[in-house]
This record gives C-alpha cells, sequence and structure tokens, in this order.
C-alpha cells in the first residue's frame, strides 16, 4: 500500500467511498518524470516556511492544483503537461507534505487556502485562477473562492469531497461507524511516534504507515515518496489533516457561500463502484446516490454548473481517464476567458 492508495483507504472509512477504491479495468499509467522525485522550486512564503511549487506554461487564467487528502503534485502528473500547452499551470505541495516543510498549523480547509493564497503572491503568480482539486482538496478550493472571490474564475473539481458527506454517510449501514472512524484516528498516532523511533522497510510499522511501492510510478519516484512517507512532518500533516477533514474543516466550508455566480463549476465523480463485502447491495446503492447527489449539490452553486459521471474511473479520475480532466479544464479556461470582464 503506497501513501497514496493508504489515504484512499482512509477516505473509505467515511463509508461514501466505500471500500472500492479504483475501478477493475482502470489502465495503469507509468510516470516517470523525474520531476517527481524531487522539489521543484521551494518558495520561502512565511519567514522561512517554504512550500514546493511546479509551475510551468504561460498565459492566463492560471490553473492551480491542489491534490488530495496526504498526496502531492504527482497527481497531476498526466495532467498539468497538457494544460501547460495552452496555459500556465502550477501544482503545489500543502505543508508538511511532499516537498514542502513541516506545518506550524493544523490542516484545515482554511488554513491550507491561507497557506495557497501566501505561496502564490510570494512566487508572483498572479491571479486569475482555475483551481483544479481532487478529493479532500475539493473543499479547500470552495473555501479559497469564498475567501478571495476576486481571484477564481473557475474550478475543475475531481472527485471531490463534502461538508456532510461523513454525516451522510455514517447514517447508512452499521450505527457505530462514527465511533469507529474516531478510534481509528487515534491510533494513527502510533505513526508519527514510529516515525520518530525511525521507520525500517519491511517492519510491520513501516507496511502500516508508509506501505508497498506504487506500479504506476517510476523506481525513482516511488523511493522520494518513501523517504518523505516515513518522516514526522509527513505523518503529523496526514493525520492532522485527517482530523480535521470531517470536522473543523467540514465547519468552515458550511460556512461559506453557496453561490458563485456563473464561474464554470466542473464537478468529475467516479463511475458507481460494486457492492463490496462488507455492505449490502442497498447499502451500496446508497452510498453510490449520496455521493452522486453532494456533486450535484457542488456543481449547483454555480449557473455554469455541470456534474459528469465518468465511466471505467475510480476515485483517481486523473489517473484513470486524465483527458477528461484535461478536457474539463480546457473547457473552464475557454468559459473564463470569454467571459466579458477577463479579456483574452
Amino acid at each position: 500500500m503506497t501513501p497514496r492508495s493508504f489515504v484512499l483507504g482512509v477516505l473509505s472509512i467515511s463509508l461514501v467511498l466505500g471500500d472500492a477504491c479504483f475501478a477493475n479495468d482502470a489502465p495503469t499509467p507509468t510516470i516517470t518524470d523525474p520531476v517527481y522525485a524531487q522539489a521543484q522550486q521551494l518558495v520561502d512564503m512565511d519567514h522561512g516556511r517554504r512550500m514546493n511549487l511546479y509551475c510551468r506554461g504561460s498565459g492566463s487564467p492560471v490553473v492551480v492544483m491542489d491534490a488530495g487528502m496526504g498526496d502531492s503534485t504527482i497527481s497531476w502528473a498526466l495532467v498539468q503537461p497538457a494544460i501547460a500547452k495552452v496555459t500556465k499551470a502550477c501544482s503545489f505541495d500543502r505543508a508538511g507534505l511532499g516537498f514542502s516543510d513541516a506545518a506550524k498549523r493544523p490542516g484545515t480547509a482554511i488554513n491550507s487556502s491561507e497557506d495557497l493564497h501566501a505561496l502564490l503572491k510570494a512566487a508572483r503568480v498572479d491571479p486569475p485562477y482555475i483551481l483544479v482539486t481532487h478529493s479532500m482538496a475539493g473543499m479547500y478550493a470552495r473555501v479559497y473562492a469564498d475567501s478571495y472571490p476576486d481571484e477564481v474564475v473557475g474550478m475543475v473539481l475531481v472527485e471531490p469531497s463534502h461538508e456532510d458527506q461523513s454525516v451522510r454517510g455514517w447514517a447508512i449501514g452499521a450505527p457505530d461507524q462514527k465511533a469507529k472512524w474516531d478510534a481509528w484516528l487515534q491510533q494513527r498516532h502510533t505513526c508519527i511516534d514510529d516515525a520518530k523511533k525511525g521507520l525500517v522497510s519491511g517492519t510491520p510499522a513501516y507496511a502500516r504507515c508508509v506501505g508497498d511501492a506504487d506500479p504506476r510510478l517510476s523506481l525513482a519516484i516511488n523511493q522520494a515518496q518513501s523517504r518523505y512517507a516515513s518522516t514526522v512532518r509527513w505523518q503529523t500533516a496526514l493525520l492532522s489533516e485527517q482530523q480535521n477533514v470531517f470536522y473543523t474543516s467540514a465547519d468552515q466550508v458550511r460556512a461559506t457561500r453557496k453561490n458563485f455566480g456563473d464561474i464554470p463549476i466542473l464537478v468529475l465523480t467516479h463511475s458507481p463502484y460494486k457492492k463490496s463485502n462488507d455492505e449490502t447491495q442497498g447499502e451500496r446503492d446508497r452510498r453510490t446516490l449520496l455521493w452522486e447527489d453532494l456533486h450535484l449539490q457542488i456543481a449547483a452553486m454555480s449557473s455554469r454548473g455541470v456534474n459528469e459521471i465518468v465511466p471505467s474511473t475510480g476515485h483517481f479520475i486523473q489517473y484513470d481517464r486524465p483527458q477528461v480532466v484535461i478536457d474539463a479544464v480546457n473547457q473552464a479556461l475557454m468559459i473564463a476567458r470569454q467571459a466579458p470582464d477577463r479579456g483574452p
């Protein structure tokens, strides 16, 4: 289990995604670009605290890509190069994750949005922006767009989390699912303790906290991921996001506006999962309908909102069907550039 698949398994405990994490017939891309095996631009954006930023291409609006829980710039390895051909495209590692320095604050939606704002300002990456996010970062995008409305001209949200997914998801199936989540969070503290002692490959602690190599990635990228996933900073940042996603972060997103006017909001949803062994077909159907309903709610926050269910995909649509994500970003770019007050 890689750091990425480990995080996705965590999200399945929310009982919205369920146990099926990837589409059964999804393609397996090969990612070998050495750019993802090291930091690209470590931007000093907070008196010595640096965040990793990777930009390529030129043009406006700038496409800013934010990965899901615990993930890094590599999440966009199959999307960013294509977008960089038509405009400037930037991805980044949130505080404590990837190659960015350790976080100084909890991993909440507001703190992450403020960090991103400071990062883009320090790096002189000027708005307007189209925010492209995956999973949990979909909530962060809405907080950013609410906090800095003059900077955001569109959003492409790939499998976005929703502030109500835990509450409504926990209501499906056994009645003790919230308690299981809270108990699991308490157990996750052991990974920080193990990282302080030193996580060693081949040990049960390493398997539990770091995981196996990802066959989609090159040896160099896997080695880089394993190195930073073994650190206290990464384990701490991941746990903080996990502790906050269904509580503090969800509350912060609930407080944001639900009407973003006519900026494009394109939401991409995975195709329905098959029933897992620990659920009935009725429970799976309810979870599928819930996930789609939450995404429809997000798309309805704009008069130019669209929700698309993407066939043959799992939670990582940007890996399973990267061209669909690329097309959605290009569509958002076209709409934003045609707006009368945006210019060409």
